[in-house]
């Protein structure tokens, strides 16, 4: 009987551990659904500055260049369309 109680205990462990990472999980996703909305915008805005003729100086144009080409290798690089 006592190792009966002992695993019902084990299994409301592992109960209890599972609820707490789906929550962590779900929180997860929300934070990167945000973040990936945020990026979207400013996508965006940067489109319509570029368009609207905005553009940086010399100097700081060229590490902007280069930024994208790191995002393109990224795994979770914004795609337009989704």
């Amino acid at each position: 009987m006592a190792e009966l109680n002992e695993q019902q205990g084990h299994l409301q462990q592992i109960l209890d551990q599972q609820r707490t990472l789906v929550n962590e999980i779900n929180e997860l996703q929300n934070q990167v659904a945000s973040k990936r909305e945020m990026a979207l915008k400013l996508q965006g805005v940067r489109e319509y500055l570029e368009q609207t003729g905005v553009t940086l100086p010399e100097s700081e144009e060229a590490p902007a260049e280069e930024a994208p080409a790191a995002e393109e290798t990224s795994p979770t690089e914004v795609v337009e369309g989704e």
